[in-house]
């Protein structure tokens, strides 16, 4: 069980027979009444967030996930195929169930399947990704303005914004928490 104590962000809990990630916590105190938490929660298989407070007695029961390494092999249409690294064994997913995934997938990645009583409900990417530019405008001798960017088409069909000494062909590190470029690898 989970008392106030041990709130952290990242959390899963079991509330109402759902998966709810913590995403933020207050602790709020009345001046007459007992202490309360306000606490942002997110549906973890269906994104839906919502903000319940509780009394500071409550206690929750832990989710406990197991997380498994996994590689993507192919996208087929809307599905998307992945195969477990230990057992071989292959599932897939679709685009809806993945959501922004997607833009950082190439056959090969390696990411993380998290379940919850043997069914899938995600994977994680690592924090971040190394892609290839597919296709960029050139930079030319007289754009020297500091920090100055450009689009940039990568591999995954992503679209960033990049320095203008990156060119096609370039590998770069991108964040897969914001979708920014990092660095050219």
């Amino acid at each position: 069980m989970i008392s106030v104590g041990d709130l952290r962000r990242g959390i899963v809990i079991e509330l109402d027979n759902e998966l709810w990630q913590i995403l933020e916590f207050h602790h709020i105190k009345m001046a007459r009444g007992s202490a309360q938490i306000r606490i942002k929660l997110r549906n973890v298989k269906r994104g839906q967030t919502v903000e319940r407070t509780f009394q500071a007695t409550a206690k929750w029961p832990r989710a406990i996930l197991d997380t498994r390494p996994v590689q993507f092999l192919y996208q087929d249409g809307d599905d998307y195929h992945f195969m477990e690294n230990e057992t071989y064994d292959q599932f897939h997913l679709t685009a809806e169930q993945l959501g922004n995934v997607t833009d950082y997938l190439i056959e090969g990645t390696t990411l993380d399947r998290t379940t919850y009583e043997g069914e899938t409900i995600g994977v994680e990417l690592p924090i971040s990704v190394e892609l290839k530019v597919a296709e960029t405008e050139p930079g030319f001798a007289g754009d020297t303005q500091s920090g100055a960017k450009k689009p940039a088409t990568l591999e995954s069909g992503l679209v960033v914004q990049v320095p203008i000494f990156v060119e096609e062909g370039d590998v770069i590190k991108v964040d897969t928490r914001t979708g920014e470029y990092q660095t050219r690898v």
